[in-house]
């Protein structure tokens, strides 16, 4: 059973809880991840959750989410989910919004977790897990822009909270993307 990290509301951890208990209408403040993940030709790689995820199906998104389990380090969390959801592997990883938090909601399951966010040069193919991606793509940084600033676009609301913060950043895997 996979577990999440619960926080109170200055970051601190405060217990865990089984993530699948945790997604509710009400849901705890708990630790998780983003990461945006380019290729070496610049191309950032989206994803569309699956189906039959509970939080936010079928909608566009970064790279890979996902939660560290107590105890692991957060960058191993986002290695771990990269090779598992997407069997690509970082081999350029590094945190850029360390403080990053949102509160969301779509059909009763709220999200609610502070979320530093990372960039990734990625390697690899990506095969998706069908449980975890429905559909993925490789976009340049204008057009992630452009879906992140249309509220019709799909994107998930974490998302379109955190491209006006990474584009503000200038970060050079980004700036590689913005063709």
């Amino acid at each position: 059973m996979e577990q999440v990290v619960l926080l109170d509301d200055d970051g601190n951890p405060v217990g865990v809880a089984d993530k699948a208990t945790v997604h509710g209408a009400s849901t705890p403040r708990h630790l998780a991840f983003s990461c945006y993940g380019v290729d070496d030709a610049g191309r950032l790689l989206v994803t569309r959750r699956a189906r039959t995820k509970t939080a936010f199906p079928l909608v566009w998104t970064n790279t890979c989410c996902g939660h560290p389990a107590p105890g692991e380090e957060m960058a191993d969390a986002v290695h771990r989910r990269l090779a598992d959801e997407l069997g690509v592997r970082a081999t350029e990883l590094r945190m850029v919004l360390p403080d990053f938090s949102y509160r969301a909601s779509q059909d009763g399951i709220e999200e609610n977790e502070l979320c530093p966010v990372f960039v990734a040069r990625i390697t690899g193919e990506p095969e998706p897990r069908p449980d975890e991606v429905e559909d993925l793509a490789w976009w340049s940084w204008s057009r992630f822009r452009a879906a992140a600033d249309d509220p019709d676009s799909g994107l998930s609301p974490w998302a379109r909270l955190q491209a006006p913060l990474l584009d503000a950043l200038a970060d050079p895997l980004l700036v590689g993307a913005r063709g």
